[in-house]
């Protein structure tokens, strides 16, 4: 189902139908400053297990997640001061910081040294739904198996649709994916240069 929700000033009713979705299980497509993601309530194991099917992805590769804010991250990873200020710095943007996930995080979205991916997009639409939801979603971009990156909701919907519960229409995005940054240390590392400027680590 494609639904087409404001980019600048999402309808609250429309966010309210997506989050009803997510707490049902559901498996979504949405806009964020990148590319269109795939994702899912962090907490609904069925959701996440859907995901790695339509992707055809090793469980041994966690996905990254979304938070609302900075403070919202402070409850999912442990934040160094250095950390803290590096991402105040640069959220909401086209990042994903690597740091070690705390006991909220589900062991399913951790990887083998107990980091995860977090990001904080620069996109109204994603943004709503975490806050409404009340926790991080699920973010994966949304791609064919064979690796096509797909920017048009119209495409993911005729390519992806029978496996989505909802595919919210934000607009065409095309762009790079997020620049990752592992924070996990105070020497940061750059373990992808994308979107994001990563000048400010070299």
């Amino acid at each position: 189902m494609l639904m087409r929700i404001n980019p600048q000033n999402p309808q609250p009713r429309l966010i309210k139908h997506v989050v009803e979705a997510l707490q049902k299980g559901g498996v979504i497509a949405y806009p964020t400053d990148t590319v269109y993601g795939l994702g899912c309530d962090i907490y609904n194991k069925r959701g996440i297990e859907r995901i790695y099917l339509i992707k055809r992805t090793e469980k041994l590769r966690p996905f990254s997640f979304i938070c609302a804010d900075l403070k919202d991250i402070s409850l999912y990873a442990k934040v160094s001061n250095y950390a803290y200020k590096t991402m105040r710095h640069l959220l909401p943007g086209p990042y994903t910081f690597i740091l070690e996930g705390t006991k909220l995080v589900p062991k399913i979205m951790l990887t083998r040294r107990k980091t995860a991916g977090i990001r904080v997009p620069d996109n109204p639409i994603c943004l709503a739904i975490v806050k409404e939801l009340g926790h991080p979603i699920i973010s994966t971009s949304a791609m064919l198996p064979d690796g096509e990156v797909l920017y048009d909701p119209s495409e993911i919907d005729r390519k992806l649709g029978a496996a989505l519960d909802l595919v919210i229409d934000g607009g065409v995005l095309v762009s790079e994916p997020s620049s990752i940054i592992d924070l996990t240390d105070d020497v940061p590392k750059v373990l992808r240069k994308g979107k994001g400027d990563v000048s400010f680590f070299l």
